[in-house]
């Protein structure tokens, strides 16, 4: 069963923010691709909005690192929102890693700190969440997941329409709780939310 996930409280400050993070995005994916061409006329909702919702899923407190960040999404989104929060975006691409840089510097996010390198490398603080998007497989995250999260820490994955078979897979390695969220953007996805996280026998 998906639950519904929660409302967003308006934001003025956090909407021009996100202006200008498109804006960015845009200008940038004409030179590198950031997005696909295909979605980049519909950045507000096939990006945007798809990683804003991510939002109230977060914990409260607490560092959070996103893998495999690419154009930022959802990192630099969640930043955008959280300006005050400390926020790791993992991205070994140094074109894209270059792009997340400007990003946090037009948008003045001074907490958020760029790790230019494979996430087998980062060095990361014990998180408190962490985030990924069309990044791999749920078994492969869920390693990620284990060496990188504080005790409680919890895992936020939105998947499309292979989530129930990735989970069922990632269940014969791993011990995992799963809340599920439905997307307001695709009716397709499935926004998964992990708790818990360890290996099988441990």
């Amino acid at each position: 069963m998906k639950h519904p996930l929660p409302a967003l409280a308006p934001d003025p400050e956090r909407d021009t923010r996100l202006t200008a993070y498109r804006d960015l995005l845009l200008r940038w994916n004409a030179t590198i691709n950031l997005v696909s061409a295909g979605t980049a006329a519909e950045i507000e909702r096939r990006h945007i909005a798809d990683s804003l919702q991510l939002l109230p899923l977060l914990p409260a407190e607490g560092p959070v690192a996103d893998l495999g960040s690419g154009a930022g999404l959802p990192g630099i989104v969640l930043a955008a929102a959280l300006p005050d929060r400390e926020i790791h975006l993992v991205e070994s691409d140094k074109r894209k890693a270059a792009f997340l840089i400007e990003a946090a510097g037009t948008l003045r996010l001074v907490r958020v700190k760029i790790h230019a390198t494979r996430i087998e490398q980062a060095v990361l603080p014990p998180l408190a969440a962490i985030t990924a998007r069309a990044l791999a497989p749920l078994t492969a995250l869920l390693s990620h997941a284990a060496k990188f999260l504080a005790p409680g820490g919890i895992a936020i994955f939105p998947k499309g329409r292979s989530a129930e078979q990735e989970l069922t897979s990632a269940a014969a390695d791993w011990h995992f709780t799963t809340e599920r969220f439905a997307s307001r953007t695709d009716p397709e996805a499935t926004i998964l939310r992990l708790s818990e996280i360890r290996r099988a026998g441990h």
